[in-house]
């Protein structure tokens, strides 16, 4: 509803910003409309001078022809005085009237010259003014004209975009003012929604209360009737109750203790470092003990320091112990933390040393200010430090008045309040924030130190040396104090809540013996939670059965193209069967014919001794050549070797009588080469049958194997999960004899006694006579596989 009064105040605003910006636009438009009217004045005064400098122009152009005859007719009177002056040379006397009468025209026409030129002149200077002020109006008009029609202009592109922009705001205003009109009703709707809703809500709440009411009244009949004492009333009888054990304030107790480990470890390193330096500064300065004998002040610090390990090393030790007491399985609270207290004695002892060696240090510090080396600059830094150090031990003496505050409760449970926890915790923050600002001050006031004595000539490099050590000593010193105190200021709230826990409802503090009787009972709980937790069954994981299924439909789906590839098999074999009888019938043939050629080369050798012995060599070269082209085909061979054979038998018909003889010997020759050619070719061929077959076999037979080998790997997994589900039935069976002896005890017993072909039958219907339909595709093939190899 407020989002809808924002809008329509906004909408009223628009609106009237709309009025005011229309009566400008109205005010506009008057101003447009005189200046057009003003324009078309000007237009028509602009034509008028148009029409009046047309006339001007117009009698001018009369005045100068009138001014053109005027001019010839003087010089016609000058041609008619000249030949008048003529003649009056002739005749005096005529000349002299003549004269008379000539001057008194001439001066006539000169006035009458005179005249006509000054009105001449007098129209041209009007003229000329006419014409001037006409186009100095002109041009104050056109420019006037210019301007007015560029306002016009800019008036008409500003009432253009005001009649843009409110157009477009008219429709945004109109589509905001649909919106919310939308948006009310959906809000009235909403709200009586919410009206019903707040009825019901209020009904049940009033049931509720009665009902809570009733049961409250029963509860507390029931509790003053059958509740004769209540623990939880009185504290000190609530803290007898066994609390409730907080692991995760354990964990979270335990971690804050390692980090408070490291923290105090980094402590330990800097303050062992910075007393021990201390000692070597002392050992040689003011007095180097190498050279002389360094005062008896120094020595006994010296000593002092030199025992600092003993006193700061049990610090770590005792925060170590209490690490290692804050366990998961322990209660960590004040009451229970036996080992702080030890780490409070650690602290007091440290605490001692501090106050045993605080007046040597200081004495030590004036001596060096007493030095006939030491500067004012030096002296004032050496007072600072004197200051720091009373600082220093005062605040270790505050951090172990509040430790050994928090190690009271372990030792006497009534020594600290439990009000005054929160306040100690504070000033345990308080005042390590302290100690890291003392640490700041001696930091920077030794460094200011050093500097000085590093200026100074007397200053020997081992001095600088020691120097430079302390500084680097207080420096980790105090990133440990302010690593300290910021961990403790951090994690404060929790050391206040998770320190003290009790029983629920109570305010004491647990007691280290209700502590003791709170794990001895979690640990029964354990013990009983494990008894109850029996391991589940093995069973077959969903995603592996996903995975054999799609294995067993994979096989079911090569059954088909294994039985076409054996189909195929068969065929081919077939064929290279008949292939084999064919060629078999050849090599029969040929060796007949060879037989016989045989005959006839033998019949024919016994009458031509000495011409068999000119053509071996001839048939040894045509042999040499036959070999090199066995490589080839054995259609080639053929026609290669009968075109040699048509060329030895030219040859030898050119060199011998007797060529016919000659001919046949070559043709028997060539005829017996070819029938072994020929049986060669059939060995090679039935050979590369052979090697087809046998590696065709090799490879169904290594298919074959790796099918039975993933059908074996499944059967073993089928029968995995089959002892598995036989487990199941035993276990079921037990506990089915515990409730139905009689009813049950036979079928789990017919159960037990079927073999695990017809589990996995009744497991998966289907799958022994699949398995079964395999084994057997799978023998066929290799029987058909070894008789083709046969």
């Amino acid at each position: 509803m407020a989002a809808a009064a924002e809008l329509q105040g906004k909408y009223q605003k628009l609106a009237q910003e709309y009025s005011k910006l229309r009566a400008q636009n109205q005010v506009l438009k008057k101003g447009v409309v005189d200046e057009q009217a003003n324009s078309a004045s000007l237009k028509e005064q602009l034509k008028m001078k148009d029409q009046s400098l047309r006339k001007l122009q117009q009698e001018m152009d009369s005045l100068t022809f009138r001014n053109q005859q005027l001019a010839k007719r003087v010089e016609l009177l000058q041609d008619e005085l000249a030949l008048s002056e003529t003649r009056g040379k002739k005749n005096k006397k005529s000349a002299e009237s003549s004269s008379q009468l000539s001057q008194e025209q001439k001066s006539v026409f000169n006035e009458d010259l005179q005249k006509k030129i000054e009105e001449n002149e007098r129209l041209h200077i009007l003229f000329f003014e006419a014409d001037e002020q006409h186009k100095r109006l002109e041009a104050e008009l056109r420019t006037r004209l210019e301007v007015l029609e560029t306002d016009a202009a800019q008036h008409q592109a500003v009432v253009d975009s005001l009649t843009r922009k409110y157009t477009d705001t008219i429709e945004k205003l109109q589509n905001d003012k649909a919106k919310l009109e939308i948006k009310s009703q959906t809000l009235e709707r909403e709200a009586k929604d919410c009206r019903l809703r707040t009825e019901e809500c209020q009904q049940q709440l009033k049931n509720l209360q009665a009902a809570l009411g009733s049961r409250l009244e029963e509860s507390l009949c029931i509790i003053n009737e059958k509740v004769p004492f209540n623990d939880t009333r009185s504290n000190q009888y609530n803290a007898l109750n066994v609390p409730l054990h907080n692991r995760r304030y354990q964990l979270k107790l335990r971690d804050l203790a390692g980090q408070a480990l490291a923290f105090v470890q980094e402590l330990v390193t800097a303050l062992l470092n910075f007393h021990t330096y201390t000692e070597q500064r002392v050992q040689i300065f003011p007095i180097d003990s190498a050279t002389d004998t360094i005062s008896p002040l120094n020595q006994k610090f010296s000593q002092y320091l030199h025992e600092n390990a003993s006193y700061v090393r049990p610090l770590e030790e005792g925060m170590l112990h209490l690490f290692e007491s804050i366990t998961e399985d322990t209660v960590t609270v004040l009451e229970t933390a036996v080992k702080l207290k030890a780490f409070s004695e650690h602290l007091a002892s440290y605490l001692c040393f501090l106050r045993k060696i605080l007046p040597y240090q200081l004495k030590s510090l004036e001596e060096e200010c007493e030095s006939s080396l030491c500067t004012a600059a030096l002296r004032a830094r050496n007072m600072d430090l004197h200051r720091d150090m009373k600082r220093l031990t005062a605040i270790f003496e505050k951090l172990h008045t509040y430790v050994s505050l928090l190690a009271l409760p372990s030792t006497k449970p009534t020594g600290l309040l439990r009000t005054n926890y929160n306040m100690v915790f504070t000033n345990i923050a308080t005042s390590l924030h302290g100690f890291h600002d003392i640490l700041k001050d001696i930091s920077k006031h030794y460094s200011q130190k050093a500097t000085l004595e590093q200026d100074a000539p007397t200053a020997t490099q081992k001095l600088l040396t020691t120097n430079d050590c302390i500084l680097s000593s207080v420096v980790a010193l105090t990133n440990a104090a302010g690593k300290i105190a910021s961990f403790f200021s951090n994690n404060l709230d929790h050391f206040t809540t998770s320190l003290s826990y009790g029983p629920k409802g109570g305010t004491e503090f647990i007691s280290p013996l209700s502590a003791e009787c709170m794990l001895q009972y979690k640990k029964k709980a354990v013990a009983y939670m494990k008894s109850l937790k029996k391991p589940c069954a093995d069973s077959v994981p969903y995603e592996e059965a996903l995975a054999n299924r799609r294995v067993l439909l994979s096989s079911t789906e090569s059954r088909e193209g294994l039985a076409q590839q054996v189909q195929q098999s068969l065929e081919k074999i077939a064929k290279l069967e008949q292939e084999k009888e064919h060629w078999m019938l050849e090599a029969q043939l040929a060796k007949i014919k060879l037989e016989k050629e045989n005959e006839k080369l033998k019949n024919s050798l016994s009458g031509h001794l000495t011409e068999t012995t000119q053509e071996r060599s001839v048939l040894t070269n045509v042999a040499e050549q036959k070999k090199e082209t066995t490589e080839k085909s054995p259609r080639e061979l053929i026609k290669n070797t009968s075109l040699i054979g048509m060329l030895a038998i030219t040859t030898d018909n050119e060199k011998a009588p007797d060529g016919e003889s000659r001919e046949d010997l070559i043709k028997n020759h060539y005829m017996a080469r070819i029938a072994e050619l020929t049986s060669h070719l059939q060995l090679a061929d039935s050979k590369s049958v052979h090697f087809h077959a046998e590696d065709e076999l090799m490879t169904t037979k290594r298919s074959y194997e790796d099918q039975l080998s993933m059908m074996s790997d499944h059967l073993c997994s089928m029968n995995e999960t089959l002892t598995k589900q036989r487990e199941e039935i035993d276990t079921l069976k037990m506990t089915s004899k515990l409730r139905h002896v009689s009813a049950n005890s036979e079928s789990l017993d017919f159960l037990q006694k079927l073999p695990v072909q017809t589990l996995v039958s009744l497991r998966y219907p289907g799958y022994a006579a699949e398995l079964q339909n395999k084994k057997r595709m799978i023998l066929v093939g290799l029987n058909l596989h070894g008789k083709r190899l046969c």
